[in-house]
């Protein structure tokens, strides 16, 4: 089974098992993050699970989702897409759908691709891809919390992503992206090392593999960490830094989800 496959089903168990402890008030207040709510939180990873499936087991009703979507406005709140208002109901449901979506990825050759919202993806990116939502969006709910969290190696996938990103984070805002990818040096939560890109003393990135992944994910404003950035291009990455799809979306300001 595809190692990124068993590690989204293993963050998604972490998240459900924070879920299953919520009381019924603390559903509907907002988290950090746009106000979402944990309902709304999970409604959209849901939603986002629903399709991922979709895509991987039946790829011409995905290109009919996706063009039934087109034209249409998004919806407030991905909460008015699925049909209950129950949270223990739809966190079950969540679970279920995203063990399914886990299985069918762990099964796919390594090398498949996946048809997508943008260019096809190779499975393990699309997998990461999964991971990184369900990680960044468990964050939202723990800083509601103000609770403590244990980060595992498997955001590995994750800080991989937003390396792989750099260049993304540019053209998505119409920007030509740096010539010089910066060297990435970071402390994993074991006490690995993980390194890209070539060794740079003028241009780099070092520092928590943790804050690193909430500064690409957005969760964090890198000013609102103690990660190391020097040089021009990894300055300016790590101030627009986005390693999700979809249109530029700016990171928090400093301070606003900083606890």
């Amino acid at each position: 089974m595809l190692a990124e496959a068993v590690d989204l089903r293993a963050e998604a168990d972490d998240f459900h098992a924070l879920l299953s402890m919520l009381d019924e008030k603390t559903w509907w207040q907002p988290t950090p993050f746009k106000g979402w709510t944990p309902f709304d939180v999970v409604a959209h990873l849901h939603h986002g699970d629903k399709a991922a499936t979709l895509a991987i087991a039946d790829p011409p009703g995905f290109q009919r989702f996706l063009e039934a979507r087109k034209g249409k406005p998004r919806p407030a709140s991905e909460r008015e897409l699925v049909e209950t208002r129950d949270p223990l109901v739809l966190l079950a449901t969540w679970r279920s759908m995203l063990q399914e979506l886990s299985e069918r990825i762990g099964g796919m050759p390594p090398d498949a691709r996946v048809a997508w919202v943008g260019p096809p993806m190779g499975v393990r990116t699309f997998a990461a891809a999964r991971l990184m939502e369900v990680w960044a969006h468990a964050q939202d709910v723990y800083d509601l919390l103000r609770r403590p969290r244990v980060h595992h190696d498997r955001i590995r996938a994750i800080a991989e992503l937003g390396v792989r990103t750099f260049g993304f984070t540019f053209t998505n805002r119409g920007q030509k992206p740096p010539a010089t990818k910066p060297y990435v040096r970071l402390d994993a939560p074991s006490g690995a090392i993980w390194e890209w890109n070539p060794p740079s003393e003028s241009d780099r990135i070092g520092g928590s593999a943790v804050e690193f992944c909430q500064v690409v994910t957005q969760g964090r404003n890198i000013r609102d960490t103690k990660l190391e950035v020097a040089g021009d291009a990894a300055k300016r990455w790590m101030e627009i830094a986005q390693c999700f799809a979809g249109a530029p979306s700016d990171p928090p300001k400093p301070g606003e989800r900083a606890w």
